[in-house]
């Protein structure tokens, strides 16, 4: 058990059981990517654990970039990516990647998925480690999935609850 803020959270799935998923993960992108030089977006804050983990395990030439997704009104979602912020790279004919933390409404990753569909990249695929079917509000289709999830509040692993607990090395959910 461990408290975070005004929260208390206790263990839900171990570092073992996340190390031995991305390593899964990593084993199917390397097999469907090979010889191909496959672009990986890390959606910032909270990608950057599993993504880390996932693209070191994967022997391919790539490239990798991070971007952030303006959507937040104060502590509410939009729902809507207002914007894409550092998405520099020219991405027509690209096989892209876009590595998430979590996709639970499917909102935010469903105008993430527009707005780089636009860009006319060759495929694009969503590489995400939780994802909760409860929650979501619109189809998403996902071809890496770490761990489907119930409609909980997690932390750890890159999730934060208020700017905290990213750092954690398992998850947890509230208790």
């Amino acid at each position: 058990m461990i408290n975070i803020l005004d929260k208390t959270f206790v263990p839900f799935i171990s570092r073992q059981s996340i190390e031995n998923r991305v390593l899964e993960l990593s084993a199917m992108i390397s097999k469907d990517y090979e010889g191909r030089c496959p672009l990986f977006l890390v959606v910032l804050n909270g990608a950057f654990l599993f993504a880390g983990e996932l693209v070191k395990h994967i022997p391919l030439t790539c490239e990798i970039t991070f971007i952030r997704l303006s959507s937040y009104s104060q502590t509410e979602s939009t729902g809507k990516v207002k914007e894409i912020i550092g998405l520099d790279n020219n991405i027509e004919n690209r096989d892209i990647i876009i590595i998430e933390d979590i996709v639970d409404t499917g909102l935010t990753i469903a105008q993430l998925l527009k707005q780089i569909e636009d860009k006319k990249p060759k495929s694009v695929e969503i590489a995400t480690l939780l994802h909760k079917p409860e929650a979501l509000k619109t189809p998403v289709a996902m071809r890496y999935i770490g761990f489907e999830i119930e409609n909980k509040f997690v932390v750890g692993y890159g999730l934060d609850y208020d700017g905290i607990g990213r750092n954690l090395d398992s998850i947890y959910v509230l208790a």
